[in-house]
């Protein structure tokens, strides 16, 4: 199974059409919200350019908060694929449990940054209403679809490890890194198809020795190429 990009899963074009259906200002104004901790100004819905600021700033307390509202979007996102996958029943075996495991560890993310930004006085974004449109409910795109996200999500967390100020901040961020890894391998594993041949799509080492970090811009275009967020 070949996964380079969200366009493999969609073989019925579901998700293209979904992606020109949402509109593009309702998706950047959550990432704007999600993401900006300045004046960056988004154009015609578009997520490029939207962290000029940000992209290029020194560490600092407010940056901290900025990445962690990053991370709660990307949790966001996570965890109600998992719910809705979950519910709809069409799982079986161990991509019914996978899921079942993943959806309890997504929700305690989401608790957990939440708190984080309360504590440091910081706002969390509100959660945006998601369209997976059969990704997360037909099981064949389920696992497809879990493994890109998982390994999105590890990319995501390893590209903002030296923007963060905060030690503890950068502990609980690794901690998180880490158990996504797992989730990525895991999910790999139940996809079967060459998990322990090293540097391929489908491994549980998809980049070989070394994971590679994604910037946040980065991950926010791939996100939002989707369609998922309404």
């Amino acid at each position: 199974m070949s996964l380079p990009n969200i366009e493999t899963l969609d073989t019925d074009g579901a998700i293209r059409e979904a992606e020109l259906a949402v509109a593009g200002d309702t998706r950047a104004s959550f990432f704007r919200k999600a993401a900006v901790g300045g004046g960056a100004v988004l154009g015609s819905g578009a997520i490029l350019g939207m962290l000029p600021t940000l992209a290029h700033a020194a560490p600092s307390p407010s940056q901290d908060i900025d990445i962690l509202n990053y991370a709660l979007t990307l949790e966001y996102l996570e965890a109600a694929f998992y719910d809705g996958a979950v519910k709809s029943g069409n799982l079986e075996g161990d991509a019914k449990q996978f899921a079942q495991l993943v959806l309890k560890h997504e929700n305690i993310h989401v608790k957990a940054l939440k708190a984080t930004i309360k504590a440091l006085d910081g706002k969390a974004v509100k959660e945006p209403r998601f369209n997976f449109k059969g990704t997360n409910t037909n099981p064949a795109k389920f696992v497809a679809t879990s493994l890109l996200l998982e390994n999105t999500g590890v990319h995501a967390y390893l590209g903002q490890a030296a923007r963060i100020q905060n030690p503890a901040i950068l502990k609980a961020a690794a901690s998180i890194l880490a158990t996504e890894a797992r989730h990525a391998a895991g999910i790999a594993a139940v996809i079967g198809k060459g998990p322990f041949r090293d540097g391929t799509k489908t491994s549980i080492t998809p980049d070989a020795a070394f994971d590679v970090p994604f910037s946040m811009k980065r991950v926010l275009k791939a996100v939002d190429k989707t369609g998922f967020i309404k």
